[in-house]
């Protein structure tokens, strides 16, 4: 069982107290002045560079990735830094050719996006989708995942109480706005990073000392690296008919080169690019601010597996060899989710209160980023142009603070009694997989949106139902209705007995297909689209600081591929 030393408590006290005391200094300020839609909702441009990328890493790194991440570190190993590190490369993309268009073009929510490219129908699509997706999958999941971890922490039986405490602490800092949340994800991302990077350390020093090498972190690393040299891996092996069930989980989870050719691109693009809460924070800005402040964040994006997973690989090669047997099974039942919060409980006195706010931070700052993007899209996109066309400023701040409290207390219901089965399927992998059955529809309708002319509205509706559509057909019913291999795909028995086909392989088959369709009904369409974006090829060059930034991204993504492939 944890325990919390006096020091402890101060230092997760003195946290607490700067970043809530902040958004409620700011929270007080704006009611007493009427605040403005873009001002509450985009922080009225005053995003820094440094700023945007502190709160994206910070908005992005949140429970799915200290728990549910650490979690598949500890089940799968390096192969699932996959995420971390073709994110830094999607995030050049976003940077270089996605945001020149939304600024371009006015865009400050995506349904607006849909709305300006294609027609109110799938606007007011979306919404609905984003809204739901955000709520079910996004907000529920981070507020199980990280009651779940600071309880197991904590030693104790709080967990009803550690989720309403965290959803009033978000409500706090979400309720001042945009502009509170950019600037308290500085301190907020700074805290995950410094108590992280200490829960590493901790980690491999643990491993360390477990095999005998004193506290050096280095000879902790090389232990790990040579006592499960398959957990640094980061292509896994397609499972041949001898195959274990964990060989076979593992290449579910993270199905070989084959996922960079298929899920990989969908999940990293649509996350990056074609997601509210995300690109809300350079929406603001203006476009070499903006720009700058996503390379930054993939920069930091580089960093984030050292910080989140390997505590995941240490706590199994400890587990593996007979330690954290009670720590990764409190109460007797064993999760790999625990993996953090199992490392977590040996840090020193006065680490504890740093990782606790660590932790706290990396939750809380996601949890507010998702409530605002939830309260700007039912405000701006559904409020404002369905239920009151004639609302004031005023008034829309005020339903977007209406909308922050709703879809916090519904995702706390939602989290009670765990009703979506976070758990039993695993955060991180939960978040993917469910997201994953909206992503390839969302990422064609944009991509086609965005650069071909021809793409029209009818098409963008039937690429965004078939992509969902064909996602559950293949994640559900494709196996039992073709059999478990086919020239698409090759189905594997899980550990419940049901063939199942990887999920980022269903979902390239769905994207391929979504994009298809849309081809197809385009060409069918007319030959002059009055709603097709101009492209001018100047907004995507970019100046010779920001390609040293990205050329330097790349080397290191391709440096550590080489090292780990």
């Amino acid at each position: 069982m944890t325990r919390f030393s006096t020091i402890d408590y101060v230092i997760f006290l003195i946290y607490f107290v700067i970043v809530a005391g902040y958004g409620y200094w700011i929270y007080r300020r704006k009611t007493k002045s009427d605040s403005a839609t873009k001002d509450f909702f985009l922080a009225e441009g005053s995003l820094t560079w440094w700023a945007i990328g502190a709160s994206l890493i910070a908005s992005n790194i949140s429970a799915e990735q200290f728990i549910g991440m650490s979690g598949n570190g500890f089940t799968v190993g390096m192969a699932v830094a996959a995420y971390e590190w073709f994110a830094a490369i999607a995030l050049i993309i976003v940077a270089v050719w996605f945001i020149p268009m939304y600024h371009k073009n006015g865009i400050f929510t995506m349904p607006q996006f849909l709305k300006i490219r294609y027609n109110e129908t799938t606007a007011l699509i979306m919404a609905i989708f984003w809204l739901f997706l955000y709520i079910l999958v996004n907000l529920t999941s981070i507020l199980f995942l990280g009651s779940m971890a600071i309880n197991n922490f904590a030693g104790g039986e709080n967990f009803e109480v550690i989720m309403t405490i965290l959803c009033v602490f978000a409500i706090i800092i979400t309720l001042g706005g945009m502009k509170v949340i950019g600037f308290t994800d500085v301190i907020q991302v700074l805290v995950l990073i410094i108590g992280g990077l200490a829960t590493t350390y901790v980690a491999l020093t643990l491993v360390s000392e477990h095999f005998g090498l004193g506290s050096d972190i280095i000879a902790g690393f090389k232990a790990m690296m040579k006592d499960s040299p398959t957990h640094f891996q980061m292509i896994a092996e397609k499972p041949g008919p001898e195959a274990t069930q964990e060989e076979i989980n593992k290449y579910l989870m993270l199905p070989g080169i084959a996922m960079y050719f298929a899920g990989q691109w969908i999940v990293n693009l649509n996350y990056w690019g074609c997601n509210q809460y995300i690109t809300q924070r350079a929406l603001g800005a203006d476009l070499k601010t903006a720009r700058t402040g996503i390379l930054f964040a993939g920069f930091l994006k580089l960093l984030m597996p050292i910080v989140v997973m390997l505590p995941g690989i240490a706590a199994y090669v400890l587990y593996k060899n007979g330690a954290l047997q009670q720590e990764m099974a409190p109460g007797g039942e064993f999760h790999a989710d625990n993996a953090y919060s199992a490392i977590l409980s040996f840090l020193p006195d006065g680490m504890k209160g740093l990782s606790l706010a660590a932790l706290t931070a990396a939750i809380v700052a996601s949890l507010a980023g998702k409530a605002n993007s939830i309260a700007t899209i039912f405000t701006l996109d559904i409020y404002k142009k369905y239920l009151d066309k004639d609302a004031s400023e005023t008034k829309m701040v005020w339903v977007g603070k209406v909308a922050i409290v709703v879809s916090m207390l519904l995702a706390l219901l939602l989290t009670w009694d765990d009703v979506l089965g976070i758990g039993g399927a695993g955060g991180f992998t939960f978040i993917q997989k469910y997201t994953g059955y909206v992503s390839p529809g969302v990422l064609a309708m944009f991509l086609l949106g965005m650069f071909w002319k021809r793409t029209t509205g009818t098409a963008a509706i039937v690429g965004l139902l078939s992509g969902f559509l064909l996602s559950v057909f293949f994640n559900e019913f494709a196996p039992a209705v073709f059999g478990p291999e086919t020239w698409l795909y090759t189905a594997f028995q899980n550990a419940n007995g049901k063939y199942e086909i990887p999920f980022l392989i269903c979902m390239g088959w769905a994207f391929v297909f979504a994009v298809l369709l849309m081809v197809i009904l385009s060409l069918a369409g007319p030959k002059v689209n009055p709603k097709a974006f101009e492209i001018d090829r100047k907004m995507f060059k970019v100046d010779p600081s920001t390609l040293i930034l990205i050329v330097f991204t790349l080397l290191v993504v391709g440096a550590l591929y080489v090292k780990f492939w």
